[in-house]
């Protein structure tokens, strides 16, 4: 399996939540990493930590073996690739780790095949904490081969890798799937405690009824504690969580499948928004 030297250069296009916790942990294992972002002090402020900072992007791409993007969604993802393309080696590996959906995946490996990269449909499952702890969960679709070079990266920066199979959009499907069901936690644990509120308990006691049985979640404890403390510190803004549940209900047109919880949980998110609170972390769906 290749070593971080052997495995050359890579450049890490987004340096927000996680994209930044994603480039500190390569550069911790021995990787050589570089940094881009669209706002540039984002990326400077990785410098500390091993990470070079760039402000042009194709400069951030120039002979890097692999290339791994963390922005908010497909057009950002493709805006960033498009521009960094004049300096994009033929045959380099390309991590797309961004939440972009089937469509955005689609035109991204689209576009890989025409600039000749290697294209990984790579979502990661985890917030800010798992994100700087090295402790998320890869969900990988790509050929086979090339698999090998792209596992030691995986490795510096998650728990573990599903490999969902060859073709890419595999994982992103995926993907949906799983934030469908954070959603549903995430709302349902808002409306549960703002439910006792209403009936003049104190929501304190739900979690506290919870503890230890078979209902019980870390999620749980960790998003209504924060809840009901009113601690918004972002892991996973609402306003993303708007983004992708939107992806949701868009995937689901056609199938026949009414995604009836995530209809109703991304109009809470939008209610939650509209009152101001889209930069707070998602447990701002008890404001809504």
């Amino acid at each position: 399996m290749p070593d971080p030297v052997s495995t050359g250069p890579i450049a890490v296009l987004g340096t927000g939540i996680i994209g930044a916790a994603v480039a500190r942990n390569l550069a911790r294992k021995g990787f050589s990493v570089r940094a881009w972002n669209r706002s540039a002090d984002k990326a400077k402020a990785l410098e500390p930590d091993g990470v070079m900072p760039f402000e042009d992007v194709t400069e951030a791409v120039r002979g890097a073996a692999m290339v791994l993007t963390v922005l908010k969604d497909g057009p950002a993802v493709l805006e960033a690739m498009e521009a960094a393309r004049p300096a994009l080696g033929k045959g380099s590996i390309w991590l797309q780790l961004s939440t972009v959906g089937i469509e955005a995946t689609d035109r991204l490996a689209a576009f890989a095949g025409e600039a000749g990269l290697v294209f990984y449909d790579a979502p990661v499952l985890g917030t800010r904490q798992p994100a700087e702890q090295g402790k998320l969960v890869i969900l990988g679709s790509g050929p086979v081969e090339g698999r090998e070079h792209a596992q030691p990266v995986f490795d510096a920066i998650g728990q573990r890798t599903i490999w969902v199979g060859e073709a890419a959009g595999a994982s992103s499907r995926l993907k949906l799937a799983l934030n469908s069901y954070v959603f549903v936690l995430t709302h349902g644990t808002a409306e549960t405690l703002r439910i006792a509120e209403a009936l003049g308990v104190d929501p304190r006691l739900v979690l506290e009824a919870l503890t230890g049985g078979q209902l019980d979640s870390g999620y749980l404890q960790g998003k209504g504690g924060a809840m009901l403390s009113g601690d918004w510190t972002t892991s996973f803004s609402l306003d993303n969580g708007i983004k992708d549940a939107r992806l949701i209900v868009e995937a689901l047109a056609g199938t026949g499948v009414r995604a009836d919880l995530a209809e109703a949980g991304l109009a809470r998110f939008e209610r939650a928004s509209e009152a101001g609170h889209g930069d707070k972390d998602i447990a701002a769906s008890f404001l809504a």
